[in-house]
């Protein structure tokens, strides 16, 4: 069976400490399911799974546990997927995979993050009977000892390695702002945004944006490792956010009266040097291309996470990708980060970008990963 994407919606994307700072990651996720329910009740009669990305949640299944909270039938089945920040991305190929594979035909995918309410974490001693000051930690090993760089010295590694200047890192950073600033303006965005109520304010817009930022503010801020090019400014931030989309066989979707949607093709998952993380979308795309025989050139669009400017400026400079065709609305160094919601974002975006046929959504990974997915606007036909 072919998988297509009939529905998909986000929250605004919230600061770390935001606009979100006190809402659990199901909470997130309630008025996107709300909006399913309401509009999409038929397709959900018959849904076969809820399949969510989450990385710095309290464990504990968040796709079951959000998928009864917001009240879906208890005979539904839930699975929460962690790729880290590929995460959403993986919650919705797995989707598509499972219709292809024709164990399913409904299923609801995204991802979901509240860094706001990620909980502490303590590494539990080697005896039992130790009484130390307890260890926190801030995340998870992604690769052993020696190769497992914070994403700031991996974006650094990347800068140095592929020799990209601080000069056009800023440049790209204040880029992405003013796209995603234009495309607000032209109500482009707002399509793929679903307004959430926090304390009697409704809010329909990225709290991170930042319509006054120019290259002379950027230019100031110090690199964030001594001697560096890296800095808060041509980094993407810590963010709360959630992402659902509405999957399911071409069959299923035309029996049900949909007529248009993405088409999800195929994708790709590659290793690379955890080291050097950012540029995993590279071999990723470029085995995805060779393997349905296309080129960079027949593709019509490519989101892209913009985890830091270093690690995009290489990977498009190596994939020769055409501005024209890269983040036409912008990015996360603009909207943010919610790790597992933003590789769903992608693809959130893509479907609701209807003049572009043939699209790529790609991630680069922790633990020296990259992601890419191929999909097709679809027209309602089998």
């Amino acid at each position: 069976m072919e998988p297509v994407i009939v529905a998909a919606k986000r929250t605004p994307f919230g600061k770390y400490g935001g606009i979100f700072k006190h809402l659990e990651p199901e909470m997130l996720l309630n008025p996107l399911y709300e909006y399913l329910l309401n509009e999409h009740s038929d397709a959900l009669e018959n849904l076969s799974e809820v399949v969510l990305g989450n990385v710095v949640g309290n464990g504990g299944n968040i796709a079951r546990k959000s998928l009864l909270e917001a009240k879906l039938s208890k005979h539904i089945p839930g699975v929460t997927i962690d790729r880290q920040c590929g995460s959403g991305l993986e919650a919705v190929t797995y989707a598509c995979r499972m219709i292809q594979a024709n164990a399913g035909e409904i299923y609801i995918a995204g991802g979901v993050e509240s860094t706001s309410r990620s909980p502490w974490k303590i590494k539990r001693p080697q005896s039992v009977y130790e009484s130390d000051v307890p260890n926190f930690f801030e995340r998870a090993s992604f690769a052993p000892d020696g190769e497992d760089p914070s994403m700031i010295e991996a974006a650094e590694n990347v800068a140095q390695v592929y020799q990209v200047s601080r000069e056009a890192q800023d440049e790209f950073a204040y880029s992405s702002h003013q796209k995603t600033i234009a495309a607000i303006e032209q109500g482009h965005i707002s399509h793929e945004i679903l307004p959430v109520k926090v304390r009697n304010e409704w809010i329909d817009r990225d709290e991170s944006i930042k319509p006054r930022l120019n290259l002379k503010t950027l230019s100031r801020l110090k690199p964030l490792i001594k001697d560096g090019t890296v800095t808060v400014g041509n980094s993407c931030m810590k963010n709360d956010g959630a992402v659902l989309l509405l999957i399911m066989s071409k069959e299923k979707a035309v029996s049900l009266g949909y007529h248009e949607g993405l088409e999800f093709v195929d994708s790709v998952v590659k290793g690379v040097d955890p080291n050097i993380l950012g540029i995993g979308p590279v071999p990723a795309i470029e085995q995805l291309l060779k393997k349905r025989d296309l080129s960079i050139n027949q593709i019509d669009g490519i989101e892209f996470n913009e985890a830091f400017s270093s690690q995009v400026l290489a990977s498009k400079e190596m994939l020769n990708i055409p501005d024209d065709k890269f983040n036409i609305y912008g990015g996360a160094l603009a909207i943010g980060h919610p790790y597992s919601a933003s590789g769903a974002q992608l693809i959130t975006r893509l479907f609701h970008m209807k003049h572009i046929d043939t699209s790529i959504a790609t991630m680069g990974i922790g633990g020296g990963m990259g992601h890419a997915a191929l999909f097709k606007r679809w027209n309602g036909s089998h």
